[in-house]
């Protein structure tokens, strides 16, 4: 298992791309399910959850060819089994992303409840009452989640909170079932909507997207598309905090300011200077420490759930007293202890965490808990004195396309190194 050994040093100073957002790809390479001609995917990153939806299609029976390393074409026409099997579910919780367009375009679905970050319950209940309520017959035995329906039919369906895999679930299920589907109170993040981008161009009848509405016209059948993901605004953050945090001036280009806008706000907050041009943003801190800020997770388009961890990282070394608190998942705070670790100053109390920020912070081996946790301790430790280890970095490699590679190319001192056993 590899680890991240990191040096403090100076700030951060230069410029890298974005890559492909992991949290759009995959329910996109899901949607191939849908259609019996091939799906063209590019701008396609290099992740291992998107290796892991890779083989998840192919155990299905998909031909999947990479003409490029970023690129994916498949062709879901020879698919063999509805199976989703537990070994590679449970790594990765947009797993039941397959779950509605196998019901829809091949009439069953079976797939084993899915795993992911440990940050909380985060139920499939929506997902299922959804297709319940287009006509499929749910039933869950053997930790496996069982789901038939000769036709879906159009349906109106309440989301009693917002789900944004629920919302893309039960949109790719209706494209293809009978007559109209709203979806009320749907998400309204930046990847469901070029999720819908996605299916409409194989041909799916899709109004509403990026708002709460959403209307979906079943079609006969839907066909052969090209669709390039979006840039990843998750890792765009990442960096721009990371920059902000050691009092540097980082540009990511290939990227969208107009999904970020909640957080170049606090940037804007924090004492950083933001420019910005139709594909590139820019964080400069002009050697000065940030600010602490306050923060209040929300659903899109608030402040991001998945942004919470680098801005507690970037608090820790603030001046003044920042109040974090998070509203979209109950147990997203484990990496305050990791923080605490380097000497950070955090107190946490039920959902809020109140930081104190610290000149510097002290290097200490430290553990990654969940994916976006990961991000939060790379920033720490290129703003603590000593070197860092940073263990159960696969967390990373989930949802950041070569990280070392990109914070090497900002002048970080980060290094991976195989952990011996």
């Amino acid at each position: 298992m590899d680890k991240f050994i990191i040096a403090g040093n100076g700030p951060l100073h230069g410029e890298i791309d974005a890559s492909g957002a992991k949290n759009a790809a995959l329910p996109i390479l899901c949607a191939s399910l849908l259609s019996d001609e091939p799906l063209h995917v590019s701008n396609v990153p290099k992740l291992w959850d998107v290796n892991t939806t890779r083989k998840l299609l192919l155990q299905m029976g998909c031909a999947v060819e990479q003409p490029t390393p970023h690129e994916m074409v498949i062709d879901a026409k020879p698919i063999t089994t509805c199976v989703a099997p537990y070994e590679l579910v449970k790594t990765m919780r947009a797993s039941i992303l397959v779950l509605g367009p196998l019901v829809a375009a091949r009439g069953e679905a079976h797939v084993s409840l899915p795993g992911g970050c440990a940050i909380g319950a985060r139920p499939v209940n929506l997902h299922l009452m959804g297709l319940e309520a287009m006509g499929a017959e749910i039933k869950l035995e053997g930790g496996f989640i069982h789901a038939y329906a000769r036709k879906l039919k159009g349906a109106r369906i309440v989301f009693d909170t917002v789900t944004v895999t629920g919302t893309e679930n039960l949109m790719m299920a209706a494209t293809l079932a009978e007559g109209e589907t709203v979806l009320e109170n749907a998400a309204r993040e930046p990847e469901v909507v070029d999720l819908a981008r996605c299916l409409r161009a194989m041909g799916a009848r899709i109004s509403g997207e990026g708002t709460t509405t959403i209307r979906v016209q079943g079609v006969a059948a839907l066909h052969a598309a090209q669709h390039s993901v979006l840039p990843d605004r998750i890792e765009t953050g990442s960096y721009l905090v990371a920059g902000a945090a050691t009092r540097g001036r980082v540009r990511v280009n290939k990227t969208d300011p107009a999904m970020l806008d909640a957080v170049l706000v606090k940037l804007q907050q924090a004492g950083g200077k933001i420019a910005t041009g139709p594909d590139f943003i820019e964080v400069d801190m002009q050697g000065k420490r940030p600010l602490a800020v306050n923060i209040h997770t929300m659903p899109h388009p608030g402040f991001p759930t998945d942004m919470q961890a680098q801005m507690m990282a970037l608090n820790c070394l603030a001046e003044g007293v920042g109040v974090i608190k998070e509203t979209i998942f109950e147990n997203r705070f484990m990496h305050a202890q990791e923080l605490l670790r380097l000497g950070a100053d955090i107190r946490i109390e039920g959902n809020t965490a109140v930081i104190t920020g610290k000149e510097r912070l002290q290097a200490a081996p430290i553990m990654a808990t969940d994916l976006r946790a990961s991000a939060s301790l790379v920033i720490a430790a290129l703003a603590a004195d000593g070197e860092t280890f940073i263990d159960r970095i696969y967390h990373m490699d989930r949802g950041y396309e070569d990280i070392e590679g990109k914070f090497a190319a900002l002048g970080a001192r980060i290094k991976r190194v195989a952990k011996l056993m």
